[in-house]
């Protein structure tokens, strides 16, 4: 009954997430349609998503820690509450102003969201589940992005671009009645009598500087392919709405089962090795000699591009996957989605950074290749990084007091 129960919690989590996704990506795919009723240039465009990564970041912080202190159950419904809110404000948008608002009120509420979901694994799945739970609940955000490009597109065909923003917030509201009706804190670790470390001591610590640092590097490169997908395909390749919405999932396929296949290798290594460490690095040094593929897709046909986008995304929610589960891993679960948090937060500022250079160089010289260079380089980096601050991923106590 247990087990059962847990499997229901991963469930409500990959939902959550598939939400969080589909909510982020209608702007994306539907910026063909918002360019026919006032102008968004490359500039705006970065500018706008500029807007949500940083709320994105400063929240995912925050948030973290706000959900420590509120508990997963309550804190998770105050941010897909928030969130799914503005989301329906997308909808009534009448200028890049407008849109940018929306994007960074959409960006304070999604911050919330994966620290929760983090907390929520650690708290009810033991450490030989746990990897393969976090891939269940990261593919989430893969089977939102490929829902959202034909579900949007037959939304906006159908009734207008803001119903897609009408209908996508609704939904998350639906799935708050479900959570509060489903998760049982009683049910859970009882983690609150823990001292919760602070985020300097937390800071002070190799383990928070190597998940941050790597987090930083990796996650610029993922919110380019899922910001700039369908403005790439726009652009470079002349699709248009409807065509982006046969094609655009197609990456996210792949992104689905790396995260779920990730997870599930390293779960299964974990078991016949006992070894955590060997079995948590295999699976990252796998999806890091994935993603250079990415230098191969400005010169490739369309086919085989859509395919290196998916090859690179499958790395990288392979790579995402297993970093969460460290977290919980080398952390105590009362300070789980603060790290987590932090960790996140860096990810969404080196989104952000590298998300305005890419309006930048996209205007100076009007080719994606250089960006698409830079992207397949940043995980190997990353992986160096995280190899030099965590040379054993090994579990370790609350700092004492």
């Amino acid at each position: 009954m247990q087990s059962r129960y847990r499997w229901l919690v991963a469930l409500l989590l990959a939902t959550a997430t598939a939400l969080n996704y589909l909510d982020r990506q209608s702007l994306p795919v539907m910026i063909g349609e918002l360019q026919k009723q006032f102008p968004i240039s490359p500039e705006d465009y970065a500018r706008i998503q500029a807007a949500f990564l940083l709320a994105y970041a400063a929240m995912y912080a925050i948030g973290g820690r706000i959900i420590d202190l509120l508990g997963t159950r309550a804190g998770y419904a105050v941010f897909i509450a928030w969130w799914s809110a503005a989301t329906i404000a997308h909808g009534f948008a009448q200028s890049v102003g407008g849109l940018a608002w929306s994007r960074f009120f959409l960006g304070l509420g999604e911050g919330g969201g994966f620290p929760a979901s983090a907390k929520a694994v650690a708290e009810t799945f033991p450490p030989k589940e746990r990897s393969f739970a976090f891939g269940l609940f990261n593919t989430g955000s893969s089977l939102g992005a490929i829902v959202a490009p034909p579900l949007i597109a037959a939304i906006a065909l159908s009734w207008g671009w803001r119903w897609v923003f009408f209908s996508a917030g609704a939904a998350g509201f639906v799935w708050l009645a479900f959570w509060m009706l489903t998760f049982r804190p009683d049910t859970v670790s009882k983690v609150s009598a823990e001292r919760r470390a602070t985020w300097f001591e937390l800071l002070r610590r190799r383990e928070t500087v190597g998940l941050v640092t790597a987090k930083f590097l990796s996650d610029a490169a993922w919110y380019f392919y899922i910001f700039w997908l369908p403005r790439y395909l726009n652009d470079e390749r002349g699709l248009n709405t409807k065509e982006i919405g046969a094609y655009a999932w197609v990456p996210y396929a792949f992104a689905a089962a790396g995260s779920l296949f990730g997870g599930m290798i390293s779960s299964w290594l974990l078991v016949r090795t006992e070894d955590l460490n060997r079995s948590r690095k295999v699976v990252l040094a796998f999806s890091v000699a994935v993603m250079p593929i990415s230098l191969f897709i400005s010169q490739a046909p369309l086919s085989s591009a859509l395919l290196f986008f998916g090859l690179a995304m499958l790395g990288h929610q392979c790579w995402s996957s297993l970093i969460q589960t460290v977290v919980a891993d080398i952390f105590p679960a009362a300070s789980v989605a603060t790290v987590s948090g932090l960790v996140g937060c860096a990810g969404s500022l080196g989104g952000l950074l590298f998300n305005l250079v890419i309006g930048q160089m996209l205007a100076a010289q009007g080719s994606y290749a250089p960006v698409f260079t830079v992207s397949g380089l940043l995980h190997p980096l990353a992986f160096l990084v995280l190899i030099y601050f965590i040379p054993t991923i090994t579990p370790t106590e609350e700092t004492p007091s």
